[in-house]
């Protein structure tokens, strides 16, 4: 389903996908959706594992944006080099404004991680991927908004993805 569809008042779980398209600029269509969390028209809900990855992307994407390196190996280049890592701010930024948009931010429980090797045993996600499904599935939240064609496979949750993302 399109991202633009959710219905107001929903609770819908936040992928990182979604904050990356919004912060690097990819899509209006995220940019909006995160604009109705910030509005209250829908309750966005994420978790940490999602923030650190949204943090970790964003400061690769700066990295190269701002020439501090050269794909490939963009991690490794950055290992080498700390004055390279310190160079880079901006990422930090975006993630401070994910608060200030509404966002509840989770903590998953040691037992959320245990819960989501089940998740993992039943459809083949990855470890963040079920971890989120693991989360929503505590939280008793039936959506979710992401651009990752893997979610479609579970059937208890409805996905909305953006449909103007332009990489």
């Amino acid at each position: 389903m399109k991202l633009d569809n959710l219905k107001p008042g929903a609770e819908v779980f936040i992928d990182a996908n979604i904050f990356i398209y919004h912060f690097t600029g990819v899509s209006q269509e995220c940019s909006r959706f995160l604009s109705r969390c910030e509005q209250e028209d829908v309750k966005g809900v994420s978790s940490t594992n999602v923030i650190l990855e949204v943090l970790h992307r964003l400061m690769m994407v700066e990295a190269v944006n701002k020439n501090v390196v050269r794909p490939p190996n963009i991690v490794k280049k950055l290992k080498r080099s700390s004055k390279k890592v310190t160079a880079l701010k901006e990422y930090f930024a975006h993630i401070q404004s994910i608060i200030e948009m509404g966002i509840e931010v989770k903590s998953f429980s040691f037992e959320t991680i245990l819960n989501s090797q089940r998740i993992r045993e039943k459809f083949g996600l990855l470890v963040n991927d079920s971890l989120i499904i693991a989360g929503m599935e505590e939280e008793s939240i039936y959506d979710l908004a992401t651009n990752d064609e893997e979610f479609t496979k579970i059937r208890s949750i409805s996905v909305f993805r953006p449909t103007d993302v332009m990489l």
